[in-house]
């Protein structure tokens, strides 16, 4: 193999702006920038079924992010041309962190990824909210 997932977090941890799950909690609850972050939930549907997610958290799923984020693509999203701060979240902060390179590679510039993802932001006391499960 020619780089692995070790390598390539590495490279993406390097570049990014990681922020601790504390720091995204306190962040979060007191709403210090008008709402300008948006937190984006990178986890799979069934994920977010099981465990719930970061309150008003937008959902995308990881293997939409590019297609969402380009403004020339059938699935642009328009969420991703303002000028918000984008804080990443996954489960464990892994898939996170490769996304939030690709944000920063793709042209946006405001993005992070929480620290330890959704676990950690459960373990450091962050509120959640159930997800109903998706009809069809």
């Amino acid at each position: 193999m020619k780089k692995g997932y070790k390598a390539l977090l590495e490279e993406a941890n390097a570049e990014i702006e990681t922020v601790p799950a504390e720091a995204a909690i306190a962040h979060h609850s007191g709403g210090c920038d008008g709402g300008r972050t948006v937190f984006v939930d990178l986890r799979d549907p069934r994920e977010l079924e099981r465990e719930g997610r970061i309150p008003g958290a937008f959902h995308c799923p990881r293997g939409m992010l590019e297609f969402w984020i380009d403004p020339e693509s059938p699935y642009h999203k328009p969420l991703f041309a303002e000028d918000r701060r984008f804080l990443f979240y996954c489960g464990s902060g892994w898939r996170s962190a490769l996304a939030a390179k690709t944000a920063q590679d793709m042209g946006l510039a405001d993005v992070a990824h929480v620290g330890g993802g959704f676990s950690g932001w459960r373990e450091a006391g962050g509120p959640t909210e159930a997800v109903p499960p998706r009809k069809g």
